[in-house]
């Protein structure tokens, strides 16, 4: 059943780092089972969440299609289910770790979780819908709106959140209804919410109320002046969204300046994950990355997926601070960098972090 917890109520064990509108991150310290529960999983609101009757609610699937139809939540459930399970990471996940300090939510490295999605393929609706020749993007427009909070330029009155993704990505797209077993709460999208497998959470927008399929690239705020960034093409600039997320690892324990006693055995955790590709190895560093040794995987591979992994570190004798590093490789052979894409700005920061652990 859906909860009756008031739109942006902060949950217990969730860090708060913005109240209005409401973010909130994981505590990824704590990070356990392969699966987040639903009350430690991430927040990431761009406007208050808006309230929807399950009743009353309509998708609209519209544009570029044969057929235009609207559906319900009863029909949609009566669709054939697909339950996938996949890692979601805000783009901007790690931007305390920035220097120079960046704007934006101060996320540290917890606004990353991972859940078992239940809904409705978008293929099954773009099926249903029949595409004309000339579609080229489906644009997810969620219910939410607002004033951007960023710096100029921006839009002059309120606008609702929506992105598009690439025809090609619908195979791998949900329309989420349901997650870890239980209907969507109201800051994860009830009553129904895009899950794009293996982009950055920007792309799956929640509260969807419409699926517009458009014959050019869409030009939408949140496409090419948020959730953007510059890259060049012949020499000259050209302006590109934010997609597929980059291969990252993040150690969760030890935390940042814990107090490790010398001498003695500790079990060094964390997790791994990349967008359309698997990880397929992590090394650990416990000397500011002068040298790396394996680590051993707690699951196995999973496409869209993170992969937990330890490592059993032997605690110098020697007192004083050590520098604890990860790092991963992808089923293609990229290896995770150790500096930032200045490109990206405040965004895909997937650059190996140190953490400064005191040994005593």
């Amino acid at each position: 059943m859906q909860t009756t917890r008031a739109a942006g109520e902060s949950q217990a064990g969730l860090i708060i780092r913005e109240s209005e509108p409401v973010n909130l991150e994981s505590p990824f310290d704590q990070l356990d089972g392969y699966l987040t529960s639903n009350d430690l999983f991430y927040v990431r609101n761009h406007f208050e969440a808006p309230r929807l009757d399950v009743d009353s609610f309509e998708l609209k699937i519209e544009g570029a299609i044969r057929h235009s139809f609207a559906i319900s939540m009863a029909e949609l459930r009566k669709l054939p289910a697909v339950t996938r399970t996949a890692t979601l990471e805000c783009a901007g996940n790690g931007r305390v770790f920035l220097s120079p300090p960046a704007e934006g939510v101060q996320w540290q490295l917890g606004a990353v979780s991972t859940a078992e999605w239940t809904g409705v393929s978008l293929t099954v609706l773009l099926e249903r819908a029949g595409l004309l020749q000339d579609a080229c993007e489906v644009v997810l427009e969620g219910a939410d709106q607002g004033t951007p909070k960023t710096p100029p330029p921006k839009p002059s009155g309120e606008i609702c959140y929506s992105r598009s993704i690439g025809l090609e990505k619908a195979k791998d797209t949900l329309i989420a209804y349901g997650m870890n077993g239980e209907d969507l709460t109201i800051d994860h999208g009830f009553p129904v919410r895009a899950v794009v497998l293996g982009h950055y959470g920007m792309a799956s927008v929640k509260w969807l109320k419409a699926i517009r399929v458009v014959t050019e690239p869409f030009q939408g705020y949140w496409q090419t002046t948020d959730y953007a960034y510059w890259d060049e093409v012949e020499g000259s600039p050209v302006r590109r969204p934010l997609g597929v997320a980059a291969l990252k690892s993040a150690i969760a324990q030890p935390r940042m300046r814990e107090l490790v006693a010398a001498g003695e055995s500790y079990r060094v955790f964390g997790a791994a994950w990349c967008g359309d590709l698997v990880v397929n190895r992590v090394e650990i560093s416990t000397d500011d990355g002068a040298t790396w040794q394996a680590t051993t995987f707690l699951d196995p591979e999973c496409p869209f997926c993170w992969r937990r992994w330890e490592f059993l570190w032997q605690v110098p004798q020697q007192r004083g601070t050590y520098i604890l590093k990860s790092r991963a490789w992808d089923s293609e052979g990229n290896m995770q960098p150790e500096e930032h894409d200045r490109r990206f700005g405040s965004y895909v920061i997937h650059h190996t972090v140190g953490i400064e652990v005191i040994v005593q």
